[in-house]
């Protein structure tokens, strides 16, 4: 948690709006990576 959000879990537990930006964050990370696979996927490189 801290490594990947900068923020340690005890913070994140505590307080809605860093849960919330977190949770943002990794909703975004989430799409993109997707959106990346879904690309691969039509240029065929990817199989899965």
């Amino acid at each position: 948690m801290q490594g990947a959000h900068g923020v340690g879990y005890e913070v994140y537990k505590q307080k809605h709006q860093v849960r919330m930006q977190v949770e943002q964050k990794r909703e975004q990370e989430y799409q993109e990576s997707r959106r990346m696979i879904s690309d691969l996927e039509r240029m065929g490189h990817v199989n899965i």
